[in-house]
């Protein structure tokens, strides 16, 4: 298992993570051994916002033992008083709803508390309205909750957030779909997403993915929005290939789904290449890298996707990027123009032009 560091919280985290949307389709036993089976696997960041009830005992009963190696992350609006899941912006119900997940996980601390599912500018509004969010704050200075997280599908509300200075996680979804403006949850224009992947990384802010396969419509040709399938392998890729990413989160249903995730670790390159979505990409992403890195082989060796990464970050505000760009072993100087990654490249990326691009740029920071 690969591990990221959150840079706000120093938290390593597992490249894959674990949504709690259907586990209970289970049932108790299996779930248990499911979640057991993902700790011993490595995977120690789960999302627990659960479709129902059921689920949460499955996670007091797996971790209570190994607490301090696992990360939660619970949502403040997710009301389970009827026994499926519910949202809520009502303070009374939002406190009740966490003493009783704390009650079901047999833990006494939160390491991540989310602002829950905050879409809409009315929802932001009643959230401190509401003294959602002062409560969270509260719960923070007391240790109860150690850091502070929001979900959202909607990029200017997530950047809202980032303005107070007191988010240390995102979940947003990420999936070529969104991304490309096909689907729902398809929010924001190709650059305002990217725009927001560059900001949590510039920031240090973690990023963890809901949705990376478009609750499964992207994995059958059927029902893709592209007519073309992809695998879970290209999908899970493609999200920790964008700026701010720490780990994916996706939900299973039992042991069989959390075998065919944990498959990633040991997928080949080519297995993992979604090189084929270049078919589908827009105007306005055309001739941007997405750092997936399908140009190479570089004769001089060049990794020309964190090349572009470190590039775009640091034209973005962070200021490790810069260090991080000069510690590679080759940079964008050492390019010979031989014109092989022009093309290769399948988003039609002019990469010997950036390449001139970011060796004047770095050279001028």
């Amino acid at each position: 298992m690969e591990y990221r560091i959150n840079r706000r919280t120093g938290d390593k985290i597992s490249v894959i993570g674990l949504g709690a949307s259907s586990i209970s389709q289970a049932g108790e036993k299996e779930g248990i051994e499911t979640l057991q089976m993902a700790f011993d696997n490595g995977i120690n960041y789960f999302d627990v916002a659960g479709g129902d009830a059921k689920c949460f005992p499955y996670y007091g009963e797996a971790f209570e033992s190994v607490r301090d190696k696992v990360m939660y992350q619970i949502h403040f609006g997710a009301n389970y008083e009827t026994g499926n899941y519910g949202w809520t912006t009502n303070l009374d119900k939002i406190k009740a709803s966490i003493k009783w997940q704390l009650q079901q996980l047999k833990t006494d601390y939160i390491n991540y508390g989310f602002i829950h599912c905050i879409d809409e500018e009315s929802d932001w509004n009643a959230y401190q309205k509401n003294g959602v969010l002062d409560y969270i704050k509260e719960l923070k200075e007391k240790g109860i909750v150690k850091h502070v997280g929001i979900s959202s599908h909607t990029p200017k509300l997530i950047h809202k957030a980032l303005d107070t200075g007191l988010i240390d996680m995102v979940m947003f979804s990420i999936n070529p779909a969104y991304d490309y403006q096909q689907g729902d949850y398809a929010n924001g224009s190709v650059n305002e997403r990217m725009e927001l992947y560059k900001r949590c990384e510039a920031e240090g802010v973690g990023i963890s993915v809901m949705k990376a396969f478009s609750g499964g419509q992207l994995l059958d040709e059927k029902t893709s929005p592209f007519g073309k399938a992809l695998t879970k392998m290209q999908c899970i890729q493609y999200a920790l290939d964008k700026p701010g990413v720490l780990t994916v989160l996706p939900g299973i249903r039992g042991k069989e789904d959390l075998k065919e995730v944990l498959k990633f670790n040991e997928a080949s390159d080519e297995e993992k290449d979604y090189s084929i979505i270049s078919e589908f990409t827009p105007p306005e992403a055309t001739g941007k890298c997405v750092y997936c890195n399908h140009c190479e082989p570089c004769p001089m060796k060049l990794d020309i996707g964190l090349i572009n990464k470190y590039y775009d970050l640091s034209k973005a505000g962070d200021v490790l990027a810069k260090d991080h760009y000069r510690n590679l072993e080759k940079t964008a100087k050492d390019c010979i123009q031989c014109g092989h990654c022009n093309t290769r490249c399948p988003f039609k990326v002019d990469q010997m032009n950036r390449m001139q691009e970011i060796a004047t740029y770095f050279e001028s920071v």
